[in-house]
């Protein structure tokens, strides 16, 4: 999708989970927009190393710096957020413009098989680190004026599955807590919204021993997609129009019938162990 590359000119940001997926694809598409500095949140050493090279060699070292960053941990987020300031203030004007709270994993499971551990992590990772990232990085924006966050979340959130209830959680959660901090901020010139990825190609399918789907887009394509969003200032951005459509369908209530036929299938053939979307 095109977008007003225009917007993003100048700016700086903070991406977390920037080492692959749509992470790497945010940093790309903003480089490519004339965005004045990136940096690249991982705790993937040698993804961010790689790709932060190959980065800086095509876009310039001044303009890419790659942190090693454990996300779960919040003190490790603010300094994270406070390394980045200082980037970004080495140019003249240098503001604090951007931050996507990208970080996250799938966390699937049944529910009788979940422990209180592994519903700890998955909240430390799709819910919490966000948080933690909102809670550095607003005091420097609301200094400075404005600023823009956006927390990707999933389409899960409005479409939950059998097998997905850690995912399902976090993700709603997490677009709960960000449309709430919409309006505690919108007076304040601080932009937050939601962001879904729509079925994009990325190690989210791999990690959990899946196939990617034939109709899977690229991750440039949902950057792109959500960074339109971003340019309007949109509540919550649907990475494709699938995930736009099933919210849209799980949630109306002339729909209720069909959507219990259509999530009861997609359990009996996850528990079948077959990939149901």
């Amino acid at each position: 999708m095109d977008y007003d590359k225009k917007y993003f000119e100048g700016k700086t940001a903070v991406i977390t989970g920037a080492a692959s997926g749509i992470g790497l694809a945010f940093t790309e598409e903003l480089l490519d927009s004339g965005a004045l500095k990136i940096v690249m949140a991982d705790i993937n050493e040698a993804g961010l190393s790689d790709h932060g090279s190959r980065l800086k060699t095509q876009y310039g070292n001044d303009r890419v710096k790659g942190i090693v960053c454990d996300v779960t941990v919040e003190e490790n987020v603010q300094n994270l957020i406070q390394d980045s300031a200082d980037f970004f203030c080495t140019s003249t004007g240098g503001k604090f413009d951007l931050l996507f709270n990208n970080a996250g994993a799938g966390f699937p499971g049944w529910f009788e098989d979940i422990t209180n551990d592994k519903w700890k992590a998955a909240f430390d990772l799709n819910f919490y680190s966000a948080l933690y990232g909102m809670r550095a990085a607003l005091p420097i924006m609301l200094k400075q004026g404005d600023g823009q966050i956006v927390n990707i979340i999933s389409g899960i959130a409005f479409a939950p599955m059998a097998q997905q209830t850690l995912y399902s959680a976090t993700k709603a959660g997490l677009n709960g807590l960000s449309l709430a901090m919409r309006y505690e901020y919108w007076d304040k010139n601080i932009k937050i919204s939601s962001a879904t990825p729509g079925t994009t190609a990325t190690n989210i399918f791999t990690r959990e021993g899946l196939s990617t789907p034939e109709t899977a887009q690229t991750p440039r394509q949902s950057a792109s997609r959500i960074l339109n969003g971003l340019v309007s200032n949109e509540r919550i951005i649907y990475g494709d129009d699938s995930d736009l459509k099933g919210t849209r369908d799980c949630f109306a209530f002339e729909a209720n019938s069909g959507r219990d036929e259509y999530f009861v299938h997609n359990a009996r053939e996850r528990r079948a162990g077959r990939l149901a979307l």
